[in-house]
């Protein structure tokens, strides 16, 4: 009889054009309100069913559009079970808006690889370009991004020659992409100011907004787990590179989209993402602050704005001494709607 060890690929299982699948998955009333639970967060259309059925026409609920993104992440997570961190997430588009009970596919494809210099006392890693495409269950493309996990070699002195470039992913989505993706039809006339009074600031291109409400990271594992997300490092302390397990980062980034949606409570949806970076590891526990500037906008024909917008994320934890320590953990560049 064999025995059979199941692992994740490391850095030298890995050839350009190769593809993963992962389990379809239908999204549920069950994801929206764990998803809720877990990021508090403040987006009107997927909490008003009604006000969705107002602006979209569509009597199923609107899907998050941050959950959508995580629910992809973790089907990508095949191919980054060995991960170290993500370096980078660019080019991510939402084409198509997804509703309850819409099934989600996700194909991952390799197009590039790139070991990283092999240093003395440091094990050998590489970084691996990945291209997502999901689809509906009409086969109508929902969203599609790159992002690049660093992963570690199965030898830790290996030198594969591994140095493909990077530089033809795209670094930013063009206004008419973003215009683009834009949903057709909806009526935003419903989600006038007038009609939901709360006090907002007025942006313009350069202000800056700091975020006055924190928000403390707790269950990592359990967000991990509802998406599906296989990575060790965010369930088993003993593979990650500190002892304990990272929080995945789509839960960085939500954590800190609800919170520019307290500065903009008319937020009508998120469109895309420029690049994100996870500059530094976030642990269960620490507590995340956000500040964001207007970078860019441009008018919506139907009302509204798409306004880029470059948000800087903090994490502040327990220090050797009395207090806290913070330090940066994301750099985010979003591109969302807003009345």
């Amino acid at each position: 009889m064999a025995e059979h060890h199941i692992d994740g690929p490391y850095f030298e299982d890995f050839e350009v054009g190769q593809s993963f699948s992962a389990p379809a998955v239908t999204m549920t009333d069950g994801h929206a309100a764990f998803y809720q639970a877990i990021t508090g967060d403040r987006m009107r259309l997927p909490l008003d069913r009604e006000l969705s059925r107002a602006v979209t026409g569509e009597s199923r609920s609107l899907v998050h559009p941050m959950l959508v993104i995580n629910q992809v992440n973790g089907q990508t997570t095949f191919a980054s079970q060995n991960v170290k961190g993500n370096l980078f997430y660019r080019g991510l588009l939402l084409v198509k808006p997804v509703y309850v009970g819409d099934t989600l596919t996700t194909v991952t494809k390799v197009v590039g690889l790139r070991q990283n210099k092999v240093k003395p006392g440091r094990d050998a890693t590489g970084m691996v370009a990945l291209e997502m495409t999901t689809t509906n269950q009409h086969g109508e493309r929902v969203m599609q991004y790159w992002r690049c996990p660093m992963i570690a070699c199965r030898d830790p002195q290996a030198d594969t020659g591994r140095n493909d470039s990077f530089d033809w992913i795209p670094e930013r989505l063009g206004d008419e992409q973003l215009l683009g993706a834009l949903p057709q039809g909806w009526r935003v006339a419903a989600m006038a100011p007038e009609n939901y009074n709360v006090p907002a600031p007025v942006l313009a291109v350069g202000d800056k907004v700091v975020i006055g409400p924190q928000d403390t990271v707790t269950c990592a594992p359990e967000l991990v787990r509802l998406t599906g997300n296989i990575a060790y490092t965010h369930t088993d302390a003993s593979r990650s590179y500190l002892g304990k397990r990272l929080v995945y980062g789509g839960q960085t980034i939500s954590i800190t989209l609800a919170q520019i949606e307290r500065a903009l409570p008319n937020l009508v949806t998120l469109v895309g993402w420029q690049g994100c970076e996870h500059t530094a590891p976030v642990l269960e526990e620490e507590i995340i602050r956000t500040e964001f500037s207007v970078t860019s906008e441009a008018p919506v024909a139907s009302g509204g704005r798409l306004l880029e917008l470059h948000a800087l994320t903090y994490a502040k934890r327990r220090g050797k001494e009395a207090g806290y320590e913070e330090s940066q953990v994301l750099d985010w560049r979003l591109v969302v709607w807003s009345l």
